[in-house]
């Protein structure tokens, strides 16, 4: 350990060197903690790289069933189409089940529009608003 420094009485601080252990210390504290940010480094990667791995099977996994139920609603449609052709003529089935799926796209496509009409004009209208607002306010 080094030794305080000490007052001389004139007020100036007279500067102990260190011993040499002490450097030797501070290289060592210095490296470890060099090590222990590039081992922190490492497992930060490793953890990202598992979580990037999960996320992948994850989302893969999701677009196998998107696509199970995509074929699920087409065979949903099928049995509507095939329980009207009991009471109506296999072709009179197949038309309301087509005309009901045109109806249901072209409501969701309104419903869409109205929602982008919303959304446009894509910058933020509120914000540039008070912008003006502040340096009105600032010019006063």
């Amino acid at each position: 350990m080094s030794e305080p420094a000490q007052d001389r009485g004139n007020g100036a601080l007279r500067v102990v060197t260190p011993r040499r252990g002490l450097l030797t210390s501070v290289k060592r504290t210095v490296g470890r903690a060099q090590a222990m940010i590039r081992l922190e480094r490492e497992l930060a990667a490793l953890e990202l790289k598992k979580k990037a791995t999960q996320f992948g099977v994850g989302a893969g996994l999701g677009l196998v069933a998107i696509f199970f139920l995509f074929f699920g609603l087409l065979f949903m449609f099928a049995t509507i189409a095939a329980g009207l052709a009991t009471v109506l003529p296999v072709w009179a089935s197949l038309l309301i089940v087509t005309v009901g799926l045109f109806l249901l796209c072209a409501l969701f496509l309104v419903l869409a529009r109205g929602r982008f009409r919303r959304g446009t004009p894509f910058s933020p209208e509120a914000a540039i608003r008070e912008a003006k607002l502040t340096a009105e306010a600032l010019k006063r």
